[in-house]
């Protein structure tokens, strides 16, 4: 009778146990399942707050509970329409003669850069993130020293500059003003570059060609490239201003009145700003896209060459200073060339490098060697097959122009496609 009344016992311990593990089953999953609808009405209410403040995203899709507790605040870029992609094609050129070039190398840090003139504010050198640059306080503004300073902007140009943007949520937001100014001293047109909202946003108001302020609008705005450094890049062709951001054009104005100099301002952006605003690597030079050229990379104009001369040379492969390494709008010239050989198969080629004649034979024939392998791997990796290509170094010895100006300097410069 004992031992019944322990089974009896043992069994309704067991059964207690059981109910109250089912229990706590049962309160778990709906500790889950009410976790689970707050951090939905969380996400929804953020969508919301985003698409009110135009910074909506789309958030990464969600598997399983460790992909969920790994992944649960990550967002990615909204991706772009097949229109948006296509505005976005760039098409720039850069002008074939520099007249004015400061990579700020040589400068010497913490003194005010030897190649500028200061209108107002402070300015100095320093480095940031590897690259030597003119750092700005706020209101400054300094511009190009020329020999001529009142007038030195032709008609027709390019200019291309790094400038470095800021985190928002870690640091005060940047604005770089470009202050297009006519022979009088007056402005013809301005572009902002700036942080709005944790994007990037590039703006221009300008006087058209018939004598009215017009405004581009809002601008181009994407997701910035935080605690990084971007690429400005701009051209004028007599009134056809078009700009571009990280080898995007974001801006196209047909009609704009041409400016004869330039003051570079660092802006407040929404009336505040931080001490972080830089700027480097710049660029001005003569020559621009065609005015009514809208593309570029027009592989007839490779076919035509060939077929005339055998040869196909181009000045718009461009490399950083003194190196081997392609500049990212290279790539649009390359990309002409690689549909030709794609669409030619069987078509060889002899890839040279041409240097102009700064610097001695022992650096520009390597340089010039190690260029045209840079382009051949380009090409490779654009789909090209490389035993059809063989890269070779030529350097300063077989000039096109004449290397005591700038202008026969900058032709010199160039790569050469032979077809063998």
């Amino acid at each position: 009778m004992i031992v019944a009344l322990v089974a009896m016992v043992t069994t309704m311990n067991a059964q207690g146990w059981v109910n109250a593990l089912k229990r706590g089953v049962e309160k778990a999953a709906q500790r889950t399942v009410e976790q689970r609808v707050e951090r939905e009405v969380e996400r929804r209410v953020d969508d919301a707050i985003d698409v009110a403040t135009g910074q909506k995203k789309i958030r990464k899709s969600k598997t399983t509970d460790s992909d969920e507790a790994e992944d649960e605040d990550a967002e990615v870029e909204e991706g772009p329409q097949d229109t948006e992609a296509q505005y976005e094609q760039s098409d720039f050129v850069p002008g074939a003669a520099a007249f004015f070039e400061d990579d700020l190398v040589s400068e010497q840090m913490g003194e005010f850069p030897s190649k500028w003139d200061l209108i107002e504010g402070s300015a100095d050198v320093a480095n940031m993130k590897g690259k030597k640059c003119i750092h700005f306080e706020p209101g400054t503004r300094i511009e190009p020293l020329m020999t001529n300073q009142q007038s030195y902007i032709p008609d027709v140009f390019t200019l291309e500059f790094d400038f470095w943007m800021n985190d928002p949520k870690t640091e005060l937001s940047n604005c770089y003003e470009l202050e297009f100014l006519d022979g009088e001293g007056s402005d013809v047109y301005e572009i902002r570059i700036g942080e709005s909202y944790s994007k990037l946003e590039v703006t221009c108001r300008f006087i058209s060609t018939t004598g009215d302020w017009r405004d581009s609008g809002g601008g181009k705005t994407w997701e910035l490239k935080k605690n990084d450094w971007s690429h400005f890049a701009m051209s004028f062709n007599k009134r056809a201003l078009k700009i571009y951001i990280n080898n995007k054009r974001v801006i196209n104005i047909p009609n704009c009145k041409s400016a004869v100099r330039m003051k570079i301002h660092q802006a407040e952006w929404g009336g505040f700003n931080g001490n972080k605003n830089y700027m480097t690597a710049f660029r001005y030079a003569k020559g621009a896209m065609e005015l009514y050229d809208q593309k570029v990379t027009d592989m007839s104009a490779v076919e035509k060459a060939i077929a005339e001369t055998g040869k196909f040379v181009t000045n718009n492969i461009l490399f950083e200073t003194g190196k081997a390494t392609l500049k990212p709008e290279s790539m649009t010239e390359i990309q002409k060339v690689a549909d030709y050989m794609k669409k030619n198969p069987s078509a060889r080629f002899e890839v040279q490098g041409h240097t102009d004649n700064q610097g001695s034979d022992a650096i520009n024939d390597p340089l010039s060697q190690q260029r045209a392998e840079a382009v051949v791997k380009a090409l490779e990796g654009l789909g090209c097959d490389p035993f059809n290509m063989r890269a070779v170094g030529k350097g300063s010895h077989e000039p096109v122009a004449d290397n005591k100006t700038d202008e026969g300097r900058a032709k010199n410069r160039r790569v050469e496609f032979i077809k063998k």
